[in-house]
């Protein structure tokens, strides 16, 4: 390992990598160690500071780059790779603002004009998107939720299939929403809506979704290393 090049530009560690996928610290590093293993990424050590109190030992973490970490999630579940893009352009955002510096008053003057522009496309934006308000509340919070087709795809696995296995193993009721309990535990989301026919009679309908939760409890369940 003391031949390994430290990766360039901002890295990741392998606890952010754990909390991404929410899986445990060390099954993530030696999941690591054994990619490491097979020539097919590369990493640094650095310690990190353990916050469990006083007296108790730093624990060791592991650097990589954006590319590696990339090989990284692919290995572990795939289904949380668009959390780790929205992270590297966290991380790549800030390593790219420039200096503060709270004593210019030209400075203060420049990011307080900026400041009241933005704020004033914000409330512009409010007001053009005003129709649009309850549709947005019903469909709020599945930023991180998929279909159950998406799902199926994703564990390659027919959508068909996908859903009468999901009944078979009682997670799925008849009319293919998700027993009450597996909502309880954060696997499933349930978005509800009403479609009007030609005679103007109201229709409820409903579109089950998987959690960010739910396709790490589905990938193991299901996926091809479960079988």
């Amino acid at each position: 390992m003391d031949d390994l090049i430290k990766p360039s530009g901002p890295t990741m560690s392998s606890r952010e990598i754990a909390e991404l996928v929410e899986s445990r610290h060390d099954n993530v590093k030696r999941t690591m160690e054994t990619l490491r293993d097979r020539g097919l990424i590369s990493f640094t050590q650095a310690e990190e500071t353990s916050h469990s109190g006083p007296g108790a030992r730093p624990v060791v973490v592991y650097l990589v780059g954006k590319r590696d970490s990339y090989v990284i999630v692919a290995q572990l579940s795939p289904a949380f790779t668009a959390r780790l893009v929205d992270r590297w352009q966290e991380l790549e955002s800030r390593a790219a603002q420039p200096a503060v510096n709270l004593a210019d008053p030209a400075f203060l003057r420049t990011a307080l004009l900026q400041y009241t522009e933005r704020v004033i496309q914000l409330e512009q934006t409010v007001a053009d998107q005003a129709p649009a308000v309850e549709f947005a509340r019903a469909v709020r919070n599945t930023a991180d939720a998929i279909s159950i087709g998406d799902m199926a795809r994703l564990l390659g696995i027919g959508q068909n299939r996908m859903f009468r296995q999901l009944r078979e193993d009682h997670i799925l009721l008849s009319d293919n929403r998700p027993y009450q309990h597996y909502i309880d535990r954060g696997y499933f989301r349930v978005i509800e809506s009403v479609w009007i026919d030609a005679a103007k009679e109201p229709h409820p309908t409903f579109k089950t979704l998987v959690t960010g939760r739910g396709q790490v409890y589905l990938q193991r369940k299901y996926g091809a290393e479960a079988a």
